[in-house]
């Protein structure tokens, strides 16, 4: 039976997820002669670490329990004495998962699982891939650091995997590398790839205000808390640096080119979330009504996409054919189009949700489950 060692940076949505199916897919990965063994959780201020991380893991049951006290708002640290672990603290944290690192790396190896929010987590994930330990990311912001950093980070490709960081379970990345190593130069990427700003760019054309539309979004839970984390395109844009680093752009993210859907006067520096929903929004009806009207006379429709082709990497509103992959797109899905030698008059499309905390989750224990070979 071969054990991969786990441990779990973010105890968020997609971090618990990832621990229930853990455990929810114990037999099926029996029958693969393979079982994932946890001895690790951190949330943003403490470390949860088995006593001997070569020897123990902390078992299925405790899991549950932990992800019930974190989907409860308790911090880990109320976990103290369940059981055999410690609990470290602030800046004992980093150095208590680099040792973990600097032990398992050397011998049975470690995965070190990023399903955090934080652009914080860069050092501690290099130094693990340093130590002879895997990567596997679900948060985005390692991989749009500043371009050294990331190239130290991606430097043994063979040890990260970062599938879930553009279209959740989607085999976005997986799809452009195959096509990248049998030799087929990508020339074009065109893709919506926020599943909030494909619902209201697809439910704009039956007419509703955009208001309308964001609020509903929001009611959903299709958005975030402040719609303007969706809005003003920087997930996009993360999305779309990654993309264009795959294809060996060496640019960063202030170099990209991109298009906010409400304009700094409306910003949440200059007033809040609720002026925002019940004023704001309403303001920009009229805007993108005729933005939308203008696309249809030409028999397009407008979507938010990202655009990576030629020198260009541009985030915004695109018009586009009604019969395109992405003039079809209907509702929270995700899609992509790649267009390359092999796939020029017809490109290579994928689509699917894009989105969610199971979906996000399945795709990082999938990379996990790929990174096998590399551990004894």
């Amino acid at each position: 039976m071969k054990s991969i060692r786990v441990l779990v940076m973010g105890c968020g949505g997609v971090g618990r997820q990832l621990l229930e199916h853990i455990i929810s897919c114990r037999s099926l990965h029996a029958q693969q002669n393979l079982v994932l063994r946890v001895v690790g959780v951190c949330d943003s201020q403490s470390l949860l670490l088995v006593d001997d991380v070569s020897e123990m893991e902390l078992n299925d049951e405790f899991l549950l329990e932990l992800c019930r006290a974190k989907s409860a708002g308790s911090p880990l640290s109320s976990l103290r004495g369940s059981g055999k672990f410690h609990v470290f603290e602030n800046f004992e944290v980093k150095e208590k998962v680099i040792d973990a690192a600097g032990l398992l790396g050397s011998s049975s190896g470690l995965a070190v699982v990023d399903c955090s929010a934080s652009s914080e987590t860069v050092e501690i994930l290099m130094q693990a891939i340093d130590l002879g330990c895997c990567v596997v990311l679900a948060n985005k912001k390692p991989l749009t650091c500043k371009i050294d950093e990331y190239e130290k980070l991606v430097s043994k490709f063979r040890h990260i995997r970062y599938e879930s960081t553009v279209g959740a379970g989607l085999p976005v990345i997986a799809s452009i590398t195959r096509v990248l190593a049998s030799g087929d130069p990508i020339f074009r990427i065109i893709g919506s790839l926020s599943g909030t700003l494909g619902y209201v760019m697809s439910e704009l054309e039956d007419g509703k205000l955009f208001s309308q539309v964001v609020n509903a979004a929001k009611g959903l839970g299709y958005t975030e808390p402040d719609p303007r984390d969706d809005l003003g395109g920087m997930d996009v844009a993360r999305k779309a640096l990654i993309l264009a680093r795959l294809l060996g752009w060496r640019i960063n993210l202030d170099e990209l080119k991109v298009e906010s859907l409400y304009p700094n006067e409306l910003g949440p520096s200059s007033m809040s979330t609720e002026e925002f929903l019940n004023r704001g929004l309403q303001s920009l009806d009229s805007y993108m009504a005729d933005k939308v009207r203008g696309a249809s006379l030409k028999g397009n429709v407008l979507r938010y996409v990202c655009v990576i082709e030629g020198s260009r990497c541009h985030v915004g509103l695109q018009e586009l054919p009604k019969d395109s992959p992405l003039g079809r797109l209907r509702g929270s899905d995700n899609v992509i189009e790649i267009y390359s030698r092999c796939y020029k008059k017809s490109p290579l499309v994928i689509q699917g949700a894009g989105a969610g905390n199971d979906t996000t989750a399945a795709g990082v224990l999938a990379d996990i489950i790929d990174l096998q070979d590399l551990f004894l």
